[in-house]
Protein backbone atom coordinates (compact mmCIF):
# COMPACT_ATOMS: atom_id res chain seq x y z
CA UNK A 1 0.00 0.00 0.00
CA UNK A 2 0.95 3.37 -0.23
CA UNK A 3 0.53 4.65 3.11
CA UNK A 4 1.01 2.36 5.85
CA UNK A 5 -1.85 0.39 7.59
CA UNK A 6 -3.18 2.21 10.70
CA UNK A 7 -2.41 -1.22 13.81
CA UNK A 8 -5.33 -1.98 15.77
CA UNK A 9 -4.35 -2.92 19.05
CA UNK A 10 -3.56 -6.00 18.92
CA UNK A 11 -0.91 -5.50 16.61
CA UNK A 12 0.46 -2.81 18.45
CA UNK A 13 0.80 -5.32 21.30
CA UNK A 14 2.52 -7.68 19.34
CA UNK A 15 4.92 -4.96 17.67
CA UNK A 16 5.58 -3.91 21.20
CA UNK A 17 6.37 -7.45 22.01
CA UNK A 18 8.81 -8.44 19.10
CA UNK A 19 10.84 -4.93 18.17
CA UNK A 20 13.51 -5.55 20.75
CA UNK A 21 14.22 -9.00 19.12
CA UNK A 22 12.59 -12.63 19.05
CA UNK A 23 13.93 -15.45 21.13
CA UNK A 24 16.72 -17.06 20.22
CA UNK A 25 14.49 -20.37 20.55
CA UNK A 26 13.34 -23.30 18.61
CA UNK A 27 9.82 -21.96 18.37
CA UNK A 28 10.48 -18.39 18.57
CA UNK A 29 6.63 -17.19 17.58
CA UNK A 30 5.36 -19.46 20.02
CA UNK A 31 7.16 -17.93 22.78
CA UNK A 32 5.74 -14.67 21.79
CA UNK A 33 2.65 -15.95 21.62
CA UNK A 34 2.64 -17.45 25.54
CA UNK A 35 3.73 -13.76 26.55
CA UNK A 36 0.92 -12.53 24.70
CA UNK A 37 -1.76 -15.04 25.76
CA UNK A 38 -2.42 -16.14 22.03
CA UNK A 39 -1.72 -19.12 19.73
CA UNK A 40 1.50 -19.56 17.66
CA UNK A 41 -0.45 -18.93 14.39
CA UNK A 42 -1.57 -15.69 15.52
CA UNK A 43 1.57 -14.23 16.37
CA UNK A 44 2.75 -15.15 12.55
CA UNK A 45 -0.81 -14.09 10.92
CA UNK A 46 -0.51 -10.89 13.15
CA UNK A 47 3.24 -10.23 11.81
CA UNK A 48 1.78 -11.26 8.25
CA UNK A 49 -0.62 -8.63 8.25
CA UNK A 50 1.30 -5.75 9.31
CA UNK A 51 4.61 -6.97 6.79
CA UNK A 52 1.65 -6.71 4.02
CA UNK A 53 0.01 -3.68 5.42
CA UNK A 54 3.53 -1.83 5.16
CA UNK A 55 3.89 -1.40 8.93
CA UNK A 56 6.80 -3.80 9.07
CA UNK A 57 9.48 -3.17 6.17
CA UNK A 58 11.79 -5.95 6.79
CA UNK A 59 12.90 -8.37 9.61
CA UNK A 60 16.57 -8.78 9.80
CA UNK A 61 19.34 -9.47 11.98
CA UNK A 62 21.13 -7.37 14.12
CA UNK A 63 24.78 -9.06 14.94
CA UNK A 64 26.46 -8.16 17.83
CA UNK A 65 30.03 -8.39 16.73
CA UNK A 66 31.61 -7.86 20.27
CA UNK A 67 30.13 -10.14 22.13
CA UNK A 68 31.12 -12.96 19.37
CA UNK A 69 34.84 -12.20 19.67
CA UNK A 70 35.30 -9.82 16.74
CA UNK A 71 36.88 -6.93 17.62
CA UNK A 72 37.43 -5.49 13.91
CA UNK A 73 34.94 -4.46 11.51
CA UNK A 74 35.22 -2.32 7.74
CA UNK A 75 32.74 -1.11 5.15
CA UNK A 76 33.89 -2.19 1.53
CA UNK A 77 32.66 0.18 -0.73
CA UNK A 78 32.81 -0.82 -4.18
CA UNK A 79 31.91 0.96 -7.60
CA UNK A 80 30.42 -2.13 -9.42
CA UNK A 81 28.76 -0.86 -12.46
CA UNK A 82 24.73 -0.72 -12.12
CA UNK A 83 24.17 -3.78 -14.68
CA UNK A 84 27.10 -5.72 -12.56
CA UNK A 85 25.82 -4.76 -9.39
CA UNK A 86 23.13 -7.13 -8.42
CA UNK A 87 25.28 -10.14 -9.57
CA UNK A 88 28.57 -9.43 -7.34
CA UNK A 89 26.31 -7.98 -4.74
CA UNK A 90 25.30 -12.02 -4.48
CA UNK A 91 28.86 -13.20 -4.68
CA UNK A 92 29.67 -11.37 -1.91
CA UNK A 93 26.50 -11.72 0.12
CA UNK A 94 27.36 -15.86 0.14
CA UNK A 95 30.98 -15.19 2.63
CA UNK A 96 29.93 -16.09 6.04
CA UNK A 97 32.11 -13.49 7.11
CA UNK A 98 29.66 -10.84 5.53
CA UNK A 99 27.03 -9.59 7.44
CA UNK A 100 25.87 -6.70 5.43
CA UNK A 101 26.16 -6.09 1.84
CA UNK A 102 23.73 -3.82 -0.33
CA UNK A 103 23.35 -1.32 -3.24
CA UNK A 104 23.22 2.47 -2.55
CA UNK A 105 22.69 5.56 -5.37
CA UNK A 106 26.35 6.81 -6.06
CA UNK A 107 26.58 10.65 -4.82
CA UNK A 108 28.84 11.79 -8.09
CA UNK A 109 31.54 13.32 -8.23
CA UNK A 110 32.53 12.61 -4.71
CA UNK A 111 31.35 9.54 -4.08
CA UNK A 112 31.40 6.50 -6.87
CA UNK A 113 30.57 4.02 -4.90
CA UNK A 114 27.38 1.50 -5.04
CA UNK A 115 27.59 -1.31 -3.59
CA UNK A 116 28.49 -1.94 0.25
CA UNK A 117 29.29 -4.71 2.47
CA UNK A 118 30.18 -5.67 6.01
CA UNK A 119 33.24 -7.44 6.94
CA UNK A 120 34.06 -8.98 10.29
CA UNK A 121 37.38 -10.36 12.07
CA UNK A 122 38.78 -10.50 15.13
CA UNK A 123 41.62 -8.29 14.44
CA UNK A 124 42.60 -6.01 11.15
CA UNK A 125 44.76 -8.58 9.59
CA UNK A 126 41.62 -10.73 9.20
CA UNK A 127 39.34 -8.71 8.16
CA UNK A 128 42.14 -7.63 5.37
CA UNK A 129 42.78 -11.31 4.51
CA UNK A 130 39.59 -12.21 4.16
CA UNK A 131 38.55 -9.27 2.01
CA UNK A 132 41.61 -10.45 -0.33
CA UNK A 133 39.92 -13.95 0.00
CA UNK A 134 36.79 -12.41 -1.57
CA UNK A 135 38.12 -10.25 -3.66
CA UNK A 136 39.78 -13.05 -5.44
CA UNK A 137 37.14 -15.78 -5.51
CA UNK A 138 35.25 -13.00 -7.40
CA UNK A 139 37.08 -11.72 -9.62
CA UNK A 140 36.76 -8.07 -8.23
CA UNK A 141 41.23 -7.13 -8.36
CA UNK A 142 40.30 -4.56 -10.96
CA UNK A 143 36.89 -2.45 -9.29
CA UNK A 144 37.36 0.16 -7.71
CA UNK A 145 37.29 -0.01 -3.35
CA UNK A 146 37.61 1.68 -0.66
CA UNK A 147 37.93 -0.20 2.82
CA UNK A 148 36.51 2.00 6.09
CA UNK A 149 37.33 0.45 9.56
CA UNK A 150 34.99 1.01 12.57
CA UNK A 151 36.49 3.35 14.84
CA UNK A 152 33.66 2.49 17.60
CA UNK A 153 30.54 1.33 18.12
CA UNK A 154 26.89 2.72 18.03
CA UNK A 155 23.51 1.45 19.81
CA UNK A 156 22.51 -1.64 17.49
CA UNK A 157 19.20 -2.49 17.03
CA UNK A 158 16.42 -2.72 15.09
CA UNK A 159 13.31 -0.49 14.06
CA UNK A 160 11.12 0.47 17.42
CA UNK A 161 7.32 1.14 16.35
CA UNK A 162 5.78 1.20 20.29
CA UNK A 163 6.74 1.88 23.64
CA UNK A 164 7.83 -2.12 25.26
CA UNK A 165 5.17 -3.83 26.40
CA UNK A 166 5.80 -3.31 30.47
CA UNK A 167 6.25 0.18 29.57
CA UNK A 168 3.09 0.47 27.09
CA UNK A 169 0.88 3.65 27.52
CA UNK A 170 -2.53 3.16 26.22
CA UNK A 171 -2.72 1.88 23.03
CA UNK A 172 -4.35 4.95 21.84
CA UNK A 173 -1.31 6.92 22.57
CA UNK A 174 1.19 4.87 20.69
CA UNK A 175 -0.76 6.19 17.10
CA UNK A 176 1.69 9.33 17.09
CA UNK A 177 4.46 6.84 17.59
CA UNK A 178 3.59 4.59 14.95
CA UNK A 179 3.23 7.38 12.45
CA UNK A 180 6.43 8.37 12.58
CA UNK A 181 7.49 4.90 12.67
CA UNK A 182 6.36 4.68 9.25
Amino acid sequence: PAQPMRPTPWQRELLAAVQEGFPLTPRPFQEVAQRLGVSEAQVIEGLRALREGGVIKRAGVVVRHLELGYRTNAMVVWDVSDEQAACVGQAIAEFEFVTLCYRRKRVAPRWPYNLYCMIHGRDREEVLQRLALLTARCGLESLPREVLFSRRRFKQRGAWYAAPVADAPPADALAPILEHAA
